[in-house]
């Protein structure tokens, strides 16, 4: 397996909040955010990621988990999941979890991988994503 990292800035492009009336602050919330990524392996600096998520939170902190895909100037594209911890405090909100590959097209049909990430808001619409982990093309595309 290829080890890896990467990063991106980005901007959220779609928030919907909703109040549950369960809780004193708890909220469920949908983002989706597009960005172009940096990064160490070639197969995926200048990819585009978009990524959707939904926050359950109460108080700020809570869970997040959501699908992302990445798309390339050659067409081809891979996508998986991802879950993770939201912590709000003085300081800002971070999320921290685990992201994993479950297809894709081109080059990265077959493709495995998974790693870890840690996004820090640096306001309620702006965040900055940095990750690693590691992957492996199927042998078919590598012979391609």
């Amino acid at each position: 397996m290829t080890e890896f990292s990467g990063s991106f800035s980005g901007r959220v492009q779609v928030l919907t909040t909703i109040s549950v009336a369960d809780i004193s602050g708890h909220e469920l919330q949908t983002v989706e955010i597009t960005a172009p990524q940096t990064s160490t392996d070639v197969n995926w600096n200048g990819a585009r990621v978009t990524y959707w998520g939904v926050s359950d939170l109460i108080s700020g902190n809570g869970t997040q988990r959501g699908y992302y895909v990445n798309e390339r100037a050659d067409g081809s594209r891979d996508w998986g999941t991802f879950e993770g911890k939201v912590t709000t405090s003085r300081d800002g909100t971070t999320i921290e979890g685990t992201w994993r590959v479950s297809g894709g097209t081109g080059k990265f049909a077959g493709a495995t991988g998974q790693g870890t990430y840690k996004t820090r808001l640096s306001s309620p619409t702006d965040l900055e994503c940095q990750w690693n982990g590691r992957y492996e093309l199927a042998a078919s595309a590598q012979a391609a």
